[in-house]
């Protein structure tokens, strides 16, 4: 079996002393899990994290490890690496879809949003709100597409003050008012954000990672 995409790499461990597996987030198949052969060693066209690139995944069978061939075509993440400001948004942005995407199963619209999210974030002067503006797309392509047009109880567009944990809608202060134990408060905010990716992996039985879970803390 072979599968031929664009893509991301966002996962890069070692397997033994010369090769490494590797999650690669690409276009066409979303994430892909497979052996990077000779990773470790590479002194010339290393695999990092951050390049993009063209993906060839190869296995005898559909169920198998398999295996990449990567050609770079060049590393959003360079700016970004030796920053410790931006750094903390990019693993988070990386751990989260290695942690919640299910495995070939295309993302495009998330697939442009990230390169969005990696080649904006050195030159950007928020890079908590351009993260988030991720993180609502994310949310949206796991089936929680946040909605603030209007009332979700009434269709008022006014005094929209609070969101549904339950429906990602918002609701107005008077329609709040018998439930605000139970909303969550508006502007959205990465905590915000949080709480509809905790609900989501103890769905799932899994948990946020720790790299998303650090960025809070950080930010507050």
């Amino acid at each position: 079996m072979k599968l031929e995409s664009d893509g991301i790499l966002i996962s890069l461990r070692p397997f033994d002393d010369k090769n490494a597996i590797a999650q690669i987030f690409s276009r066409n198949f979303g994430v892909m899990s497979g052996m990077m052969r000779g990773a470790i060693v590479a002194r010339t066209n290393k695999p990092l994290i951050g390049q993009i690139g063209n993906v060839t995944w190869n296995a005898r069978l559909d169920s198998a490890l398999g295996v990449f061939h990567w050609e770079i075509d060049k590393n959003l993440a360079a700016p970004i690496m030796n920053n410790a400001n931006l750094l903390p948004f990019m693993n988070s942005a990386f751990d989260l879809i290695c942690t919640m995407l299910p495995e070939r199963e295309s993302y495009t619209r998330l697939y442009d949003a990230t390169i969005k999210l990696i080649t904006n974030m050195p030159n950007t002067n928020d890079v908590a709100q351009e993260y988030l503006n991720w993180e609502i797309c994310l949310l949206r392509e796991l089936g929680y597409a946040l909605d603030l047009s209007h009332c979700s109880g009434c269709g008022k567009t006014n005094n929209l003050n609070y969101l549904s944990p339950k429906t990602g809608r918002a609701v107005c202060d008077d329609c709040a008012a018998p439930y605000l134990s139970k909303l969550y408060r508006l502007p959205i905010s990465l905590n915000t954000t949080l709480r509809f990716l905790e609900n989501i992996c103890t769905t799932v039985g899994t948990s946020v990672p720790v790299f998303r879970t650090m960025l809070s803390h950080k930010k507050n």
